[in-house]
């Protein structure tokens, strides 16, 4: 198994040209910097209102977390329906599950309506339940999710052997109008549209400074009369803002091709996109060229603050699902990844104005593809029209954080993470 993101190696079969760099002074009406989801939404947005649009990669578009992604679509994210509505009551849960789901619906409108070719698969999301505790859980999504009318089907143990064999998950629910792709080549694809409806795009160009409506980059410079920033992983040398964001490190691993008949074990009727019920989960799913693909991270790893590349987390997942599907034990992988996710300290995104220069807004922290679509689309939205819909009760940067960023200045960011993340995903509670 050697270390290499499977996605990339699929992009370059695509063979999708690059967009060149920046090497000269340009100006325009909105720059957006970042190049993943939800960077090309913002622009897309941005390009059908008329107005000029320029968007700027530090590498490709897509190379960063967007492209790295297992490519589940779906409005679950980190946090569920249930957590949701203990966090936020009934109504602001549905409105916010509502966020997650109107992300779904841009990137598959998008894949539909000019066919990008990405691997497009409708898949069922199955959660499932691991002991006890995992019973609980499940029991509690689907009384959320029959608490608000969402469709759903739970199963107990018995019943899920049917359509999953296994002796190890104890329960799981099953939720329709759920998606996989692979994210890279349709963030690629998405730039081929944009640059032919008269979005200029540059990659390999880093925005390294903001000056007042300047972007300086290595070779050039823009002036622009909004800025919208969408990268993650940012250097507190650039804006205050990297302060709102914090690492949450997992890894990916891609099979070798299964036979008909392994896939028919695992799922013997229908394909699901899974994840089970712990903090620290794994996930998987069958891509379209039926390969294996399997997620999942450790305790010692997932609040490092640098990349951990070495393959000892991802086999020891890799030996737990086998355990869990001993009829899969000669299953090989042939590639992994590793990759960090940026999120904030409540799990959900920031969408907010720079302090100090109303012309600049940040998107930072989604917690996940779908989040990603949306967020950068509200951005560019609020640009073109004022009366936009206010969501910064739920993405503001004032919003009240479990540990105040004075404290975090002294016990540092990842130890922050390591408190807050358990906090939001199984009790905080906000009063809106």
């Amino acid at each position: 198994m050697i270390l290499r993101n499977e996605w990339l190696t699929r992009f370059a079969q695509a063979k999708i040209p690059l967009c060149p760099k920046l090497q000269e002074n340009v100006s325009c009406d909105v720059v957006v910097i970042g190049g993943g989801i939800a960077g090309l939404h913002a622009a897309q947005r941005i390009s059908i209102s008329g107005l000029r649009v320029v968007l700027i990669d530090k590498s490709i578009c897509g190379a960063s977390s967007s492209g790295k992604s297992s490519g589940f679509l779906t409005p679950e994210s980190e946090l569920g329906l249930s957590e949701l509505i203990r966090r936020h009551g009934p109504k602001n849960a549905r409105e916010v599950w509502e966020i997650a789901t109107k992300g779904v619906s841009m990137i598959v409108n998008n894949i539909k309506k000019y066919n990008i070719k990405c691997d497009f698969q409708k898949q069922d999301s199955l959660y499932l339940g691991i002991g006890e505790r995992g019973v609980k859980n499940v029991k509690e999504q689907a009384l959320a999710r029959k608490k608000l009318g969402y469709s759903y089907k739970l199963y107990s143990f018995d019943e899920l052997q049917k359509i999953h064999p296994t002796k190890d998950y104890s329960s799981a629910i099953q939720y329709p109008k759920s998606y996989s792709f692979i994210s890279l080549l349709y963030v690629q694809e998405l730039k081929k549209l944009l640059l032919k409806k008269g979005v200029r795009i540059y990659e390999n160009t880093e925005a390294t400074q903001i000056i007042g409506n300047i972007i300086k980059t290595p070779l050039g410079l823009i002036e622009a009369k909004k800025i919208i920033v969408c990268i993650d992983k940012m250097k507190k040398s650039f804006s205050y803002a990297s302060k709102n964001t914090y690492h949450a490190q997992t890894y990916l691993a891609i099979s070798h091709t299964l036979t008909k008949r392994d896939i028919k074990k695992l799922f013997p009727h229908r394909y699901f996109m899974c994840w089970d019920s712990m903090l620290i989960y794994s996930y998987y799913r069958i891509t379209k060229d039926n390969c294996l693909l399997l997620g999942g991270g450790s305790l010692s790893t997932i609040y490092s603050p640098t990349v951990v590349k070495s393959p000892a987390v991802i086999l020891n997942v890799i030996k737990k699902f086998k355990n869990h599907f001993p009829h899969l034990s000669h299953v090989k992988f042939k590639s992994y990844w590793p990759g960090l996710v940026d999120l904030t300290q409540d799990i959900m995104p920031v969408v907010d104005y720079d302090l100090n220069n109303p012309h600049i807004q940040y998107v930072q922290g989604c917690p996940g593809l779908p989040w990603a679509a949306f967020c950068g689309d509200y951005a560019a939205s609020r640009i073109i029209n004022h009366k936009y819909k206010d969501y910064d009760k739920y993405f503001g940067a004032n919003r009240k954080f479990p540990i105040p960023f004075g404290v975090q200045s002294i016990i540092g960011k990842p130890l922050t993470y390591a408190i807050t993340n358990p906090y939001a995903k199984y009790y905080q509670k906000d009063t809106l």
